[in-house]
Order: structure tokens, then sequence, then C-alpha cells
């Protein structure tokens, strides 16, 4: 309900109609323009003075207003949650390039096998874990391109380079279950004797412990910086590790002397790239199509709820950009509440917000007024906007 636009020392945009930008270091400015759709009238506040919490309120209550904001928690506990967040970023990131080189080596030295001894099963693990060892470049360029600051082209910023990238990932995976698929049914077709079984048996285990090192490294730094998507690359990766000790079921059946043991085994190996294609598929689509777990909204509005002032929910959405949650809502307030009062529940809202729901570093709030009986609801002036 009070449109009002803050540029914080943080990365952060909420509002209640109110936005806050919480990225900026310290030593940031208060711009504030109010939109009271309620009220019906704009009143843009003049330029503050260079003060880094300089607040255009009232003469009378300036300085009370500045110290009360340099003790409102809510601004520097989003710059200190941010702060946390860049860093586990470069955290995420440094695991990305040492899962990189780990399993870059693994798929070098089992490319040497399988060069050696012509395994089919081998050859399609080598793809896999060589395909999963790239995904880390695009994914890294992303991490970068997020922390970019904002542009008046790109207003959100550039943290939705991680759905391309995720996009580019799903493509490599269908590209490598493509190949191993081709490859085994070549073989099937056409078998050829594996040679140099006990190396093979040896490139097999290798690429169980690299991956299950890697694995391992990815899970425990995506706990600790609380990054699902790093635990569930370390999830991935901990299969490809049992991928790998398929293949040494193949090299037992060709030492048995059945050759088609190999292809077979490579079919199978690709039918498990298929199955983590369609999980990564799933994931990807639901971030571009911006879908939340439907827990986090249930927690938003339990938080708006509790907030004194707040009569209702309206509506609530949330979605991802990067690594951050944005949060959008509209609360229901006092129809006699004067803008002001309005402003201070909506700002508690945000508050609120932003400690109930885990990476929200945004929250644009709109106060709505209860209504009067018998008042015209002034959204009715939109209806005709709305698209059906």
């Amino acid at each position: 309900m009070s449109d009002r636009h803050h540029d914080h020392g943080h990365d952060d945009s909420g509002g209640h109609g109110h936005s806050h930008d919480h990225g900026t270091p310290p030593g940031h400015d208060h711009g504030h323009g109010h939109s009271h759709g309620r009220l019906g009238h704009d009143h843009p506040q003049p330029p503050p003075p260079p003060h880094p919490h300089a607040h255009p309120h009232s003469t009378s209550s300036g300085l009370l207003s500045r110290l009360r904001h340099l003790l409102t928690p809510h601004s520097h506990e989003t710059g200190d949650k941010l702060d946390s967040a860049l860093e586990s970023s470069a955290r995420g990131m440094r695991a990305l390039w040492v899962s990189l080189v780990v399993l870059g080596t693994t798929a070098v030295a089992q490319a040497v096998v399988v060069v050696i001894s012509g395994s089919v099963a081998l050859l399609g693990d080598t793809v896999h874990n060589a395909a999963d060892a790239l995904t880390a470049v695009p994914l890294g360029i992303a991490f970068v391109l997020g922390r970019r600051a904002a542009t008046r082209r790109f207003t959100y910023g550039y943290g939705r380079a991680e759905d391309l990238a995720g996009i580019v990932i799903v493509l490599t995976i269908a590209a490598s279950g493509a190949f191993a698929a081709w490859t085994a049914v070549e073989r099937l077709v056409d078998p050829r004797p594996l040679h140099h079984i006990p190396v093979v048996a040896a490139a097999a285990l290798i690429g169980f412990f690299g991956n299950e090192w890697v694995a391992r490294h990815r899970i425990r730094v995506g706990r600790e910086i609380g990054s699902a998507a790093l635990v569930a690359d370390g999830l991935h990766a901990r299969t490809d590790g049992f991928t790998s000790l398929a293949v040494l079921v193949g090299a037992g059946g060709a030492a048995l002397g059945w050759q088609l043991a190999d292809p077979l085994v490579g079919l199978a190996i690709t039918a498990g790239i298929l199955l983590v294609l369609r999980d990564a598929a799933r994931e990807v689509f639901r971030r571009v199509m911006d879908a939340v777990d439907p827990e986090l909204v249930d927690s938003a509005e339990r938080a708006l709820r509790e907030i004194p002032g707040v009569h209702g929910v309206g509506e609530l959405r949330l979605r991802w950009i990067g690594h951050r949650l944005r949060a959008e809502v509209a609360v229901v307030v006092d129809g006699e509440a004067s803008v002001r009062q309005a402003h201070r529940i909506a700002v508690e809202a945000e508050h609120a917000l932003l400690h109930a729901v885990p990476k929200l570093t945004a929250a644009l709030v709109h106060a709505d007024p209860a209504p009067a009986p018998g008042e015209t609801d002034p959204h009715l002036a939109l209806a005709h906007h709305m698209v059906a």
C-alpha cells in the first residue's frame, strides 16, 4: 500500500509497495518514494541530505528517525545474510572447480584404458564422467555472472544465468547418453573381444573412487553452505561412482568368455544416464518456470499472519533468482490506518519474511486497506488490464 524505495547497503529489494536494495556497501543512501495506492496519490519525497542514513522525514523527528534506523536490525541482518550468501557462492564455486579437476583427471585415466582395451562399458562411464566434470564450467560461469550488479537492462541482475547453465547441463547429459547408447548398440551388432580386462577393472575402480571423493566433497560443502543443488550434484556423482562399479560386471563377464556382457552393461549405463537426465531436466524445468517448494509459501504465510496489524494475506509469490529468493505479497491492514502505520506494518512484514524464509533476500510488501462497508474496491479500475 505504501510504495517506498530504499537503497540500502544490502542486496535486497523489498517493500510495502516498499522495496529494499540490500547490496551496496555501507555508507548507503535512502531515497524514499511513496506511491500510496489506497489514498490515490503519489508523493515522491525530496532528495535526502548527504548522510549515510538520511531519511527525508519531518525536521522534528529526523534525528530520532535516523537513530531508530541505525538501531533497526532487519537491514543489517539482511546485509550479513547476503555477505554470507556471497561467501557461500564462492565456496560452492571452489567445490565445482575441485570437482572439475578430480573428475577430469579420472576421465583422462579412463580414456587411456578405453583406447587400450576397447571396452564399451568403460567408454560410456568415461563419457559420463567427462560430461559431469565439464558441467562445472557453465555453472561456474553462472556463479560469476550472478554476482554482477543489476543494470538498467537487467534490472533483476544476472542470477538467472544459473538457469541457462542448467539447460546446458541437461543438454550435455542428453548428449552423453545418446553417445553411450549408440556405441553400445554398435557393439551388440558387431561384438568385439575385450582386451586387457584387469586394466579395465582397475579403471572402473578409479572411476568409482574419483566419483565417490567428489560426491563426499560436494555433499559436505553443499550442506555447510545450505546449497541443495550442490548436495544433489554430489549425489549425482555418487550415482556415477556406482555406475563405474557396474563396469566391473562387464569386465567379469568378458573374463568368463561372454562378449555380450560389455555392450549390455553399456546399455545399462545408458539407462542410468537417462534416469539422471530425467531428474535434471525436471529440476531445470521447475526452476525456469519459477517453481518453489510449497512449504516455503506456507512458512511465509504463517509468518505474515503473526504480524500485529496484518488482518489477512493476499497473493503471495516467491521466485528464485540464482541462489536467492524474492517475494511479492499483499497484506490487508486496518482501513483507517495512516500511511505511516501501514508502512510500519509492511516493514515488519518484510522483516518477518526475511527471517522465516531461508535464502530470501528481497521482499515487496503491498499493504491493502480492509474495505469499509459499501466501499468500492479501487482495484476494480485495474480490471480491464487483466489478461484472462
